[in-house]
């Protein structure tokens, strides 16, 4: 009870505190970071949580699944079917330099064995811009840029996870089992693609029945029910539930775009308290004990991994492409940890293979020191594209018209997701 009323203290906050944190460096994800770490066994004692916790697996798997769901349905199947080399280039060239890259400086700064390296590398290869929002989901943005980050991190979850399976059945004796097999692991995907693609068709289908149908005010439990449905067939079934979320809400936006206008309020609230709550839970992970088994070389791979790793290997695979200057960069720092990264982590802690403690303690720290540096440099860098009041709150001209000033349903929904 003393974790739900710090959530409900640090909620409070964070609503108060988002219209500033809309238009400055401040971070609402920061703040909830800091929270679970204040009142963490490190400083106050206030939760005992530890990698182990069954909330901690639970918190980050759910905030994954809700934050994929929410992105799927900002996917244009017209837009990516004229504009898929960039993503394409981006998951098939530019995500195995960052896997390579993040080996290369784990292994030679850190010291684990080549088996680990390849393995924190995989975790750290998936992307996350739920805490570049402010980029992401502004229309102000290059459409082709938005389009470009949205389904590079919607997609490169499920790509990234039989590689760090298989990977962690390589590194330690007895764990090489039937679900760490490459069959098992195809399957999983194909299910998790299957049930995303399926199930709303299936349930749109039974929208068209005469006798059947939502009212008004049910309309967006629809999407949710088809949600909790989905999550629950994929850890019954063990298929993929990221690759399944995200393909559903593509799957949901493509087929009814109603269903997806009237869920888009309470799921993005929903996805915005999963994050948090999952943030808060990572927060109280963050010890100055967790910091402190971090030696000095595994500080360098964290920054290497942030400012050159990510930004060089997407660089280079958008070499040749149609993004200007400005595109570019802004679409090569915008890689951040998260919840993939959180989850995949967590499964190498749980493992127990013999440098699984060393692994984590580097992948928690640079999941941390990402979250930080992206979530608070979203904003100034969309003012790159002059992006103003991106909290929907007029600075000086009260009696502007929204429609003038960029805010509205959409600025709206951005000031939630910071």
């Amino acid at each position: 009870m003393v974790l739900v009323a710090v959530f409900g203290a640090a909620l409070l906050v964070a609503v108060l505190l988002s219209g500033l944190a809309a238009r400055t460096v401040l971070s609402t994800s920061f703040l909830f970071l800091v929270g679970g770490a204040l009142v963490s066994d490190g400083f106050l004692g206030l939760v005992h949580i530890t990698p182990d916790s069954g909330i901690v697996a639970v918190t980050a798997d759910l905030a994954l699944f809700a934050v994929l769901l929410t992105d799927g349905m900002h996917v244009s199947f017209p837009k990516l079917r004229s504009g898929w080399k960039s993503p394409a280039r981006a998951l098939g060239l530019g995500m195995p330099l960052a896997f390579l890259g993040m080996a290369l400086v784990t292994h030679y700064l850190v010291g684990l064995d080549w088996q680990t390296s390849f393995l924190v590398g995989a975790v750290l290869a998936p992307t996350d811009p739920v805490f570049a929002s402010a980029i992401v989901g502004r229309k102000e943005v290059p459409p082709k840029l938005r389009q470009l980050l949205n389904v590079e991190s919607g997609i490169n979850d499920g790509l990234a996870l039989p590689v760090v399976l298989i990977l962690i059945a390589a590194a330690g004796p007895g764990n090489g089992d039937a679900e760490t097999s490459l069959g098992m692991i195809a399957l999983e995907l194909a299910l998790g693609l299957a049930f995303g693609m399926l199930l709303p068709l299936l349930v749109n289908g039974l929208v068209r029945f005469r006798l059947l149908g939502a009212e008004p005010k049910l309309q967006p439990m629809l999407p949710l029910a088809t949600g909790i449905l989905l999550y629950a067939l994929c850890h019954l079934t063990h298929a993929n539930p990221y690759l399944a979320a995200f393909s559903a809400g593509a799957v949901i936006v493509a087929v009814s775009p109603e269903a997806k206008a009237a869920f888009e309020p309470l799921g993005e609230a929903l996805a915005e308290l999963a994050k948090f709550a999952a943030l808060l839970v990572f927060g109280a992970l963050l010890t100055p004990h967790l910091f402190g088994n971090l030696s000095v070389g595994g500080y360098v791979a964290v920054v290497l991994a942030i400012v050159l790793i990510r930004p060089a290997s997407l660089l280079l695979s958008l070499i040749g492409t149609g993004f200007d200057r400005r595109e570019r960069l802004v679409a090569a720092w915008f890689g951040p940890k998260g919840f993939a990264s959180v989850v995949y982590g967590l499964l190498v802690l749980q493992a127990g293979i013999p440098q699984g403690e060393e692994a984590y303690t580097l992948i928690a720290v640079c999941i941390a020191f990402s979250i930080v540096a992206h979530s608070s440099t979203d904003v100034p860098i969309a003012r790159l594209f002059e992006v103003d009041d991106l909290a929907g709150i007029p600075d000086g001209e009260d009696d502007a018209p929204a429609e003038r000033k960029g805010t509205g349903h959409d600025g709206d929904a951005e000031a939630r997701r910071r």
